[in-house]
């Protein structure tokens, strides 16, 4: 193996006092390159996309950071009061800190939720040597109006609950307020303003992510980027080819833009 991991476990603190937990992987031999990853709704800093994107960048000399969203994982909750804007100051956090750490390369990359997270992000900064976004949500109040229909919105306004989306059968305590500062956090417009260059994957049939919201979202951006579509995967990438395709091309532009300096 061209590089063997070292792992750091820390915690920081995001603008409001909350206490994120994160993994800083590092190759043996010390890098100045690192990515930082976010993870989609209802998942972890461990999830089965960073820890493959992890393994592959390590190889190429390149570090990642990991860290868990308000509520997840072993950061701190309650997980039914996030909203976005929490999750792009906890990001921004991450990234903060990366700098502070001496990095001078740093990709940011976000599956789902992490996706609309990280598009925002990325909108509100320069200094970013790349982005890569996995099947990102890039209206999350779209995508829960079309999910939901307007009766389980009604129960949701009333109840603070929402079924699993994740298809377990007990409901999940998440505020309405998610939903109204959803509908302020529509990444369309702020990507327009992205000047990373951006790498978009997304699955032909994702059952949770609308695909008019990629394609629309890949128009908008004005620099550097690329569109792909794997026909027959799913939301979670369930196939393995399908997974391992996503992963391999993620990992590639990280690569390819965090190794060589702008032209």
């Amino acid at each position: 193996m061209k590089n063997a991991a070292v792992e750091e476990r820390f915690s920081f603190l995001d603008p409001q006092g909350h206490r994120v937990a994160a993994i800083l992987s590092l190759p043996s031999g010390g890098t100045d390159k690192v990515a930082v990853l976010c993870h989609g709704f209802l998942s972890s800093k461990t999830s089965s996309t960073n820890k493959a994107l992890t393994r592959l960048l390590i190889e190429q000399g390149i570090g990642t950071c990991c860290f868990d969203f308000f509520g997840q994982g072993e950061s701190d909750g309650p997980f039914e009061q996030i909203t976005t804007t929490l999750g792009v100051q906890q990001a921004q956090a991450a990234l903060d800190l990366m700098k502070q750490k001496g990095y001078r390369r740093i990709g940011l990359m976000g599956s789902s939720f992490g996706g609309l997270v990280s598009t925002l992000t990325a909108s509100q900064r320069t200094d970013l040597a790349c982005l890569a976004l996995k099947c990102p949500v890039v209206d999350f109040a779209e995508e829960l109006r079309l999910g939901f229909g307007p009766d389980e919105m009604a129960q949701w306004k009333a109840t603070d609950t929402i079924p699993n989306i994740m298809g377990g059968s007990d409901r999940i305590r998440l505020r309405y307020a998610f939903y109204e500062d959803a509908l302020c956090q529509i990444a369309y417009e702020p990507a327009r303003s992205i000047s990373a260059p951006t790498i978009i994957v997304q699955g032909g049939k994702d059952e949770h992510v609308p695909l008019h919201q990629s394609q629309q979202l890949y128009e908008a951006l004005q620099g550097t980027k690329h569109l792909e579509m794997l026909p027959d995967a799913d939301h979670q990438f369930t196939k393995g080819e399908d997974f391992n395709r996503m992963t391999t091309m993620i990992a590639e532009w990280l690569i390819q833009h965090l190794s060589n300096p702008p032209a």
